[in-house]
């Protein structure tokens, strides 16, 4: 049989379903007759949403990834976790300084961190996370926003951390404290804002509101577009 042609097994939480083979997980659970309604965002991996677990028959190790991107294999048991009870402390930016100890206060698990590199090994965006949590222990805020600026906060790497600390949270936490205290100010904006807020724009808006959809469309196509990095 074509591998194009070919089934394969797979079981959903605990039940046996046959599925074209080379779909991805989410895919194949819509062909065995799941619907989506919630853990289901972009379908392309930059949401996060559909984190999911599982194994291969007769193998102990515990995987997981994104359903939207990892391709469902023979005899894997599936599980998604669109959701994960994790902590998240509320705080006020504007009284927050980007020091190590507001990391400590705001997540005081973070000292519980023992360094088992779990949370790296299960991260699908291949983010190193024990990097940015030691980072955060350091109280090196820019190295930790700089490291997890990828995270999409799936969660998986609270899921598998055995000092159940809640990693994305506090990786986020250290991107706001970089923006808001130590990134450098962009001062165009400042320039953009004004002259939004003096009209500068205000008449081509509303040109834009009045056209109709084949003027929107052919202004759209004739847009400056920059290039691509290996047009350049």
């Amino acid at each position: 049989m074509s591998e194009d042609k070919k089934m394969i097994t797979i079981y959903i939480i605990g039940k046996k379903y046959l599925v074209p083979y080379g779909l991805t997980i989410m895919k194949a659970m819509e062909y065995a007759g799941y619907r989506y309604i919630r853990g289901c965002g972009c379908r392309g991996g930059f949401c996060g949403g559909c984190g999911t677990v599982y194994r291969f028959k007769g193998d102990f190790k515990l995987q997981s990834g994104l359903a939207c991107q990892t391709v469902a294999e023979d005899n894997m048991y599936l599980v998604q976790i669109p959701f994960f009870p994790a902590n998240k402390t509320n705080y006020n930016m504007d009284e927050l300084k980007p020091v190590g100890g507001t990391l400590l206060k705001l997540y005081p698990e973070l000292a519980r961190c023992v360094s088992c590199n779990t949370c790296t090994k299960v991260c699908p965006q291949d983010i190193e996370v024990m990097d940015y949590m030691q980072a955060a222990l350091r109280g090196d805020v820019t190295s930790a926003a700089d490291i997890s600026f990828d995270c999409i906060m799936c969660g998986l790497c609270a899921v598998r951390c055995p000092a159940e600390i809640v990693q994305y949270n506090i990786a986020i936490l250290c991107r706001r404290l970089y923006g808001k205290h130590i990134a450098p100010k962009a001062e165009h904006i400042k320039v953009r804002i004004g002259e939004i807020s003096d009209g500068k724009f205000d008449k081509e808006l509303k040109n834009l509101m009045k056209s109709g959809i084949k003027t929107l469309k052919k202004l759209y196509n004739e847009r400056d577009i920059e290039p691509e990095e290996s047009e350049r």
